[in-house]
């Protein structure tokens, strides 16, 4: 059997499935250890026989007990960069590159060369704080998360891709006291209890990092109520959040930042997904 014969015959599997197509594609370059190009080139080769053991052993748990692709292969892209995941951390999504790409496009706007102390709060995987760290060398970014597993896989991710971020372990605004930031960013739990969820990630991924409280709304309570001891004088708040909560997320800023200017940025589905709050001295263009 030949690789374009395997990955067309896990296609119609995966298909009769209802499931992502390039999943069986991942899979196949992750048990292959190959790249997409090369495994474009090996296409009329023949596979080894223990590649497609072990390639439909990886294929039936993604389809029979439904578990994350992204879990069965160990890693996941993010803005370019893989990143060692398990079911200890929430899997990267494309939204939230999104939310990176913000940040350091207002980083260049507002403090464009200036080395800036960055905050990401309940870190996960790591993926928010290291790609800032790797994008941008003026961003010293310490990272913290409640849970010592995710923290775990954040580390060796730090180390794998030499970001040099630093890690603290604690409950959200616990283990910053004496830091100042002059940029925090965070995507913390934001699916309320009550709101349904697809079984492939209500099944497999931490449910710390899913739920939000009754309204997905507790950890931006928290964040936005507490921060203000730990931001410098001119400080940039960056946050993810639930499609429908643009109206909730501006009412909570005011409240806790009421001389601030409060951005709703909507992602590349038009939906109003970042909230970006701006204190102290901001220029902005007319």
């Amino acid at each position: 059997m030949t690789y374009e014969q395997l990955l067309q015959q896990a296609t119609q599997k995966v298909v009769s499935y209802d499931k992502e197509e390039s999943a069986a594609v991942l899979l196949l370059e992750s048990v292959a250890d190959l790249k997409a190009n090369e495994l474009y080139l090996k296409a009329k080769e023949k596979v080894k026989k223990e590649i497609v053991k072990e390639f439909n052993a990886l294929l039936d748990r993604y389809l029979k007990q439904n578990e994350p692709v992204q879990y069965l292969i160990g890693k996941s892209c993010f803005y370019g960069y893989d990143f060692i995941v398990n079911p200890a951390v929430l899997i990267p999504r494309f939204e939230t590159e999104e939310l990176v790409e913000n940040v350091l496009y207002r980083y260049d706007r507002h403090f464009k060369g200036q080395e800036l102390d960055v905050l990401d709060l309940a870190t996960g995987s790591g993926c928010i704080g290291i790609t800032l760290a790797l994008e941008e060398k003026n961003l010293h970014v310490t990272a913290t998360d409640l849970s010592e597993e995710a923290l775990e896989v954040a580390r060796t991710n730090n180390k794998r891709l030499q970001a040099g971020v630093t890690f603290l372990q604690g409950d959200m605004l616990e283990p910053l006291k004496g830091k100042k930031f002059d940029i925090v960013v965070s995507n913390p739990p934001y699916i309320p209890l009550n709101e349904e969820v697809m079984p492939l990630v209500k099944d497999n991924e931490p449910h710390l990092a899913l739920f939000g409280g009754e309204d997905g709304m507790k950890f931006y309570r928290i964040i936005l109520s507490g921060i203000a001891p730990y931001l410098k004088e001119k400080a940039m708040i960056c946050l993810e959040h639930g499609y429908d909560k643009k109206e909730e997320m501006i009412r909570l800023a005011k409240t806790y930042f009421p001389s601030a200017k409060v951005e709703v940025l909507k992602d590349l589905e038009k939906k109003d997904r970042m909230t970006f709050i701006y204190v102290g001295d901001f220029k902005w263009e007319n």
